[in-house]
């Protein structure tokens, strides 16, 4: 396999060589005029331009190509020839200054204000293949590390895949791509239809999905760690606060992509990173597409133990972007409730004209319904349990007479007309209908509108029920008892099915590609599934019994936990497992497996014929160094080899899959080709 780590410097070594070959750039000395280079830039000088297009590499760097031209990237240019040097170690502009920035200028430059981090201009692969494991990550810079990152994001050779349907699994598996069905949702006819459950680092998975869903997920759900400090998010990095933004901003600018138009994505977070996270999101969806913060109520403060001063945290937050508003199509959500008191009258007598309309208090038409002629009475038969009868009947009443039951409302934003009607109910205060053309009729009585309980009333699930508008505070979903959802369990975070349902109501269609890159325990695409919608489910977590591929076999074999009856979920459909082709993956694992000392020694063995190794690593000093090695805890000796290891090879890469090295079996060539329609 061509080894493709080819060093930071390498892009630089070229764009030097490349401006050498100009005498009016080179000095006596035989040093590149970085000064005239750059004035040349600026003056987007046609013989450096020139010069710069005759290289490929250059080309695909400093240029974009829009419609068959090449558009000079002036800015990227300048700020590469400029870098005060151009070492392995420089992983990022922002090494020698941190702080607040506006397009690419600090703040004591300008004066708009923008976010920005350390590691802010670097890839972070995000490696962790156990909840449990603790990693130390490279920073790949965009610029000084191009070469390393077209070939960490470069699309994947896949492995192991299996379909899975009710009581069976198929090894054999070709790829569906329903093009009728493709028509319907507006995506390209080629698309595969099937439903897929990817394992394998998420960054890299996004980046190989890319060519095949390319803008067609119309829904992205995620929830990501939440960098507390004990959750998932374990990298050994002193700007840990740093490493996540990075970690978050690669994924969310590849998702972004990924998203239809008309699409969205929905990102679960608790209060430690949303004030930062709502920047970077604002960043890369746009200020304009954010649609709202969304408070979700996860627990009741009963039975807390108070460790921290302060607030009990019973909340969690869901930020609702768009990709583009102007074209996503917003649903209204309804939420169910009791009783609300302020529909407090009766119209007696509905069947006569609404100018000679009767009122009672509601109060009064519940007691009259129990044969009672007052209050009193009906005390006297219930005695201490009055109120509390009271309440069920009333609710009872107000559901079984909605078309009967009013509140007097205050419109929101009355127009001149609306006021003048609202000021001549209050007058004469009987009832005046206002009949609008393609609208519902209004009715003005003392000096309010009448609201009709029946609007109240939706069907929910199959069951009509009484309900109000969804708002930005989500209460109505309980917590507890999702435990034993999907036969599954998750210890950081698992999510109610109901929950997952509401936001898929409110963004997508039945037949629509629903995304979650985090897939945990697999509660996105276990809804999915159960609703009629397409999922592409991402994890690289191994989660053991618990893991998302137990809980959708458990699914197509007709699970009845969660959601089920709510959308009369019977089983059946399918799903596609496949894996990521690990590399130097396979010996990260065994290292990560060994018990004992000599298990690493013999992976070493193994390791010297067939790993890829990082540029800077000697092979030979390491093994003269192997008795220094051997007094070392088993721990570290892991540490060690790891570390030695290039961590930019742990996938195999399409472009190496006719590689020997690779070991690219035939059915993985099969697989791999007819996902990427190679064939």
């Amino acid at each position: 396999m061509e080894d493709m780590h080819h060093g930071t410097g390498q892009l630089f070594d070229t764009l030097m060589t490349t401006l050498k070959s100009e005498n009016n750039y080179v000095t006596d000395n035989g040093e590149v005029k970085k000064w005239v280079v750059s004035e040349q830039a600026r003056a987007y000088s046609p013989q450096l331009i020139k010069l710069l297009l005759g290289v490929p590499t250059l080309r695909s760097s400093f240029f974009v190509d829009v419609d068959g031209t090449q558009v000079f990237l002036l800015d990227k240019f300048l700020q590469f020839i400029e870098q005060k040097n151009y070492l392995g170690d420089s992983y990022t502009q922002f090494s020698q200054v941190i702080g607040l920035q506006s397009n690419g200028k600090l703040i004591r430059q300008q004066n708009d204000v923008d976010l920005v981090f350390p590691y802010r201009d670097c890839i972070l692969e995000g490696g962790q293949s156990r909840d449990d494991q603790k990693k130390k990550e490279i920073f790949f810079n965009e610029i000084l590390a191009q070469d390393e990152i077209t070939q960490l994001l470069d699309r994947k050779v896949f492995t192991s895949v299996l379909r899975y349907s009710r009581g069976s699994e198929e090894s054999n598996v070709s790829l569906a791509r329903d093009s009728e069905l493709n028509k319907k949702r507006g995506l390209r006819e080629s698309i595969i239809t099937d439903n897929l459950l990817i394992k394998g680092n998420n960054l890299l998975t996004l980046h190989t999905l890319r060519s095949e869903f390319f803008e067609s997920i119309k829904l992205i759900y995620i929830d990501p760690p939440y960098n507390t400090g004990d959750d998932d998010f374990g990298y050994n990095d002193s700007f840990n606060h740093s490493s996540w933004l990075t970690f978050m901003k690669n994924r969310l600018e590849i998702a972004r992509q990924l998203l239809r138009k008309d699409g969205a994505i929905f990102i679960h977070i608790d209060h430690h990173e949303l004030g930062y996270l709502s920047v970077l999101a604002d960043t890369i969806f746009g200020k304009e597409n954010r649609v709202q913060i969304i408070a979700v109520k996860t627990a009741s403060p009963a039975g807390f133990k108070t460790v921290n001063p302060g607030p009990i945290d019973v909340t969690e937050y869901i930020l609702f972007y768009t990709k583009d508003k102007s074209t996503f199509n917003f649903k209204k959500g309804y939420v169910p409730v009791g009783y609300n008191k302020n529909y407090n009258l009766v119209i007696y007598n509905i069947n006569s004209q609404p100018d000679s309309w009767k009122f009672v208090p509601i109060k009064q038409a519940v007691i009259e319904d129990l044969g009672f002629s007052n209050e009193k009475e009906a005390k006297s038969k219930y005695g201490k349990m009055w109120k509390a009868v009271y309440q069920e009947l009333l609710a009872q009443y107000a559901y079984q007479h909605a078309d009967i039951v009013v509140s007097v409302r205050d419109p929101h934003k009355p127009t001149d007309l609306f006021k003048q009607l609202m000021a001549q109910s209050h007058e004469t205060g009987g009832v005046i209908v206002h009949e609008r053309e393609n609208a519902d009729t209004t009715y003005f009585y003392k000096g309010g509108v009448l609201a009709f309980y029946e609007n109240k009333l939706q069907e929910i699930d199959g069951e009509k029920c009484v309900t109000e508008l969804l708002t930005d505070f989500w209460s109505h979903i309980s917590w507890a008892g999702i435990a034993k959802e999907g036969g599954v369990k998750l210890k950081n975070g698992k999510k109610p099915e109901k929950l997952l349902k509401q936001i898929i109501e409110l963004s997508t269609e039945p037949n629509d590609i629903v995304m979650d890159f985090f897939l945990g325990c697999g509660t996105t695409a276990a809804v999915a599934m159960k609703m009629n919608r397409q999922f592409i489910g991402i994890e690289q977590l191994d989660y053991g019994e618990n893991d998302s591929r137990i809980r959708l076999i458990n699914v197509v074999n007709g699970d009845q936990t969660g959601i089920s009856n709510a959308v009369n979920w019977k089983g059946g459909g399918s799903f596609v497992y496949m894996e990521l082709k690990r590399y130097n993956q396979v010996f990260v694992d065994k290292i990560e497996a060994a018990k004992k000392a000599d298990e690493l020694l013999a992976i070493w063995e193994l390791m010297k014929q067939k790993a890829f190794f990082r540029f800077s690593i000697d092979m030979q000093k390491f093994d003269e160094n192997i008795e220094a090695f051997k007094l070392l805890t088993l721990d570290e000796q892991k540490k060690a080899l790891c570390s030695v290891l290039d961590l930019n090879q742990l996938y195999v890469n399409l472009s190496d899959i006719d590689d020997e090295t690779a070991e690219v079996s035939e059915e993985e060539k099969a697989i791999t080709n007819d996902f990427y329609r190679r064939n």
